[in-house]
């Protein structure tokens, strides 16, 4: 019990459970940081409501292809993470895993040009060999590139397909960020102004401050990716 399940008191803050009515969770494989990540099977119960049990995802994921970031997963412990793209291809459907206003991880419906792409942050770079570039990134996957013109915190945006990047999007004056942890977790906000390792934001005309390290950028003047819950969304 221990090996394949989770105390549900235990289970972080941003997962969404009905955490007095269950004692266990089914454990995630290890990988991804938990905090911002879930077991697939819970994605589909909790998140998507498309069941009810454990054993009706693993029938799901045996007998049809579901995807995450163009992979197919078979494992209802593999893990979904934050900004990961998981597609239903039977019913044509796709979801980007994000954090809403109350600082917990959803299911946003995306249609497939949005499924296209994926937003990472640039946490660290090394210089390799041959002038190769090698980019550490949020979700712990590493990115080889030929030119060093990422700067770290930066968000890049990867087309999925051809596992390049097709855009940058600077931490920076403007742009506008999704804050991952802190007192606003979960809160999408402009900014305004950078001091070192503060930022100031705003958020529905408010200012407030907080550190520049929960700050992930995810558009310059506005998000490049559906936030259902945002007022300039139609």
């Amino acid at each position: 019990m221990v090996k394949n399940h989770l105390k549900a008191t235990k289970a972080p803050i941003t997962w969404t459970l009905k955490r007095k009515n269950v004692k266990f969770v089914i454990r995630p494989l290890p990988g991804k940081q938990m905090k911002f990540s879930m077991p697939i099977a819970l994605v589909f119960k909790n998140l998507l409501n498309k069941v009810t049990t454990t054993k009706e995802v693993k029938y799901i994921l045996n007998n049809q292809e579901v995807l995450v970031d163009g992979k197919r997963k078979y494992d209802v412990k593999d893990v979904v993470g934050l900004f990961d793209v998981l597609s239903l291809k039977k019913s044509k459907e796709n979801f980007r895993i994000l954090l809403n206003e109350h600082g917990k991880l959803i299911a946003v419906s995306i249609d497939n040009k949005e499924a296209g792409i994926k937003l990472q942050r640039v946490e660290d770079k090394t210089i390799m060999k041959k002038g190769l570039v090698q980019l550490n990134l949020s979700d712990g996957s590493n990115l080889l590139v030929k030119k060093d013109t990422f700067n770290t915190k930066d968000t890049i945006v990867i087309d999925l397909e051809k596992k390049e990047v097709k855009e940058t999007i600077p931490l920076e004056k403007g742009s506008t960020v999704m804050l991952l942890k802190g007192k606003f977790i979960g809160q999408i906000a402009k900014v305004i102004d950078i001091k070192e390792k503060i930022m100031i934001l705003e958020s529905n005309k408010i200012q407030f401050e907080t550190k520049k390290q929960y700050a992930f950028a995810i558009g310059k003047d506005k998000p490049i990716i559906k936030i259902k819950w945002m007022k300039w969304e139609k």
